[in-house]
């Protein structure tokens, strides 16, 4: 027998790092060549671990939530033969050869290390068939603990548990999720099954004085980093004007009942983005990224767009390139394209990084006016509020009008408030026009 380690590769370039989001096994589980053992983030791009061997878990060297370094052993499997490492070598020693993982946050893993001392009990493993947690992640609070979510809110899973659910015709609404955010896990639904199928929940009219501590973790954390740091280094200017998209809804609509088989459906973002490029060749001030370290504004001829999309997992931004380059049609369906890849998961780090100016949008909940924080280090954000149809005076009689509210925040030491006046106001102009959208220069 040999001890085969498996190491955190390269998972990007430049990438020197990765945290930890989930264990698919645990020690003492046994594993096949090319079964998927973890899964590690970085950049907002999450990376799945493969076992390149067939053998048995011997050590896992990570908790959830470790930034690990590349480099680092993380698993040791048992297999059969001559492994990579001298047999009986320490699973320390191993990880000590690496440079040390950071614990993300300490506060987390000091109580887990008590509720260890405290002789707290393991979660109860469940069939070899069933990816699971690994056993390092502390035990997990009961099902009549947990909380259902909200009406209307989204259960988060994972692609497994999801196609279990579907299989076992379980509707994942009505099971209570005990992982991060409240992710349901294998642990949750064997815990739903056993209960016989019930919420595993009980509802009486009793206070309840419960606390559920969430580790932030994955994307979570990276959202909140960069919110912070955003937040933290931009002086933020917010814009906000009102637009009349009476007669652009006419033009969507047409276009849309007359559109090919093969064309996606037009939303409002293709004919934002167009205006925007349009609005972008005449102040390229707006296309840039400010690099505040080195005092440095690099300006850029092709428009990256991020589109900022909600998952079921957080908040994504997948990246349109040289949208200067594409038409109406084009950039539709590479929104849709990236639309759909976010919400599997599926996007590549180049799908989601190099953006030079941000859309973001809550659709028809979007609000009357919002205060979007800008995807730093670009130096603008474009906000889409919700429609409505109000009254209009056309200088004879009050009309209804489908109007619309953008809400643009600036870096202000960048972007002076007349730049911010000037550029809104000529997206504007587009959209309430929007036959000169088509218009080529």
């Amino acid at each position: 027998m040999g001890e085969y380690v498996i190491k955190l590769p390269d998972v990007g370039e430049g990438v020197a790092e990765a945290e930890l989001v989930e264990w698919l096994v645990k020690e003492g589980a046994n594993v096949r060549e090319d079964e998927v053992l973890a899964a590690v983030m970085t950049d907002k791009a999450t990376v799945e671990i493969p076992s390149p061997v067939e053998g048995k878990i011997l050590w896992l060297g990570a908790k959830i939530g470790e930034v690990v370094a590349v480099g680092s052993p993380i698993i040791r499997i048992e297999i059969e033969g001559e492994g990579n490492v001298k047999p009986g070598a320490p699973a320390k020693e191993a990880k000590d050869d690496a440079t040390e993982t950071k614990s993300a946050p300490k506060k987390e893993e000091k109580k887990a290390e008590k509720a260890k001392a405290n002789g707290a009990a393991a979660q109860a493993a469940p069939a070899p068939e069933v990816k699971k947690l690994a056993s390092a992640k502390a035990a997990l609070p009961s099902t009549a603990s947990a909380s259902l979510r909200k009406e209307g809110e989204k259960p988060l899973a994972s692609p497994a548990v999801r196609k279990r659910a579907l299989d076992a015709g379980v509707d994942l609404r009505r099971v209570a999720g005990t992982g991060p955010a409240g992710r349901i896990g294998h642990d949750d639904l064997d815990a739903y099954f056993e209960n016989g199928g019930g919420t595993g929940v009980a509802r009486g009219r009793v206070a309840d004085s419960s606390v559920k501590e969430i580790q932030i973790i994955g994307l979570r954390r990276k959202i909140a980093e960069k919110m912070a740091t955003a937040k933290t280094r931009i002086p933020h200017i917010t814009y906000v004007d009102d637009v009349d998209v009476t007669a652009l809804e006419e033009l969507r609509a047409k276009l849309n009942k007359e559109k090919r088989d093969d064309q996606p459906k037009l939303t409002m973002l293709p004919f934002l983005m167009r205006a925007m490029a349009k609005a972008i060749a005449e102040q390229p001030q707006m296309n840039a990224r400010f690099d505040d370290d080195e005092g440095v504004v690099r300006q850029y001829g092709g428009m990256h767009m991020g589109v900022a999309a909600q998952t079921d997992n957080g908040l994504v931004v997948p990246v349109v390139k040289h949208v200067e380059a594409r038409g109406l049609w084009a950039c539709a369906a590479e929104v849709a394209r990236l639309s759909e890849g976010a919400r599997k998961g599926s996007l590549s780090r180049e799908e989601l990084t190099g953006s030079t100016i941000t859309i973001t949008s809550l659709g028809a909940m979007g609000g009357i006016v919002t205060t979007p924080v800008i995807n730093y280090p670009e130096v603008a954000i474009i906000g889409v509020n919700k429609m409505q149809t109000l009254p209009k005076w056309d200088g004879a009689a009050f009309v209804p009008r489908k109007i619309m509210n953008l809400s643009s925040s600036f870096d202000h030491r960048i972007i002076d408030g007349w730049d911010c006046a000037v550029f809104i106001q000529r997206i504007k102009g587009l959209l309430e026009n929007p036959a000169a959208i088509f218009i080529e220069d």
